[in-house]
């Protein structure tokens, strides 16, 4: 059973990639296409990172998470390393915790 999910699930990840590839340059080139391109995932990394900020379940909870984020917009604001921005963001949301 978990076999056959596997390949199923396989097969149906590489029918998408080729339904992509199969696209006609010229539907590619369009630049409302082109903008949506370019906005989907950024959208999609907000929608997830809400989700698992702010949900807990079906509910919605205000936590350490929350403060985490918000350190990590203001470092990223202050354009910190990547690193820097991480573990500011832990730091915070630890000491949240532990208060």
């Amino acid at each position: 059973m978990t076999w056959s999910a596997i390949l199923v699930t396989a097969v149906g990840c590489y029918l998408l990639k080729l339904t992509g590839l199969s696209v006609p340059a010229k539907v590619l080139e369009r630049p409302l296409v082109q903008r949506i391109a370019d906005l989907l995932p950024v959208a999609l990394l907000s929608a997830l990172i809400g989700v698992q900020v702010l949900g807990e379940g079906s509910r919605l909870v205000l936590d350490a998470r929350l403060v985490g984020l918000a350190v990590a917009v203001a470092a990223l604001l202050l354009r910190a390393p990547f690193i820097v921005v991480v573990f500011s963001a832990a730091l915070a949301a630890s000491l949240v915790r532990l208060l």
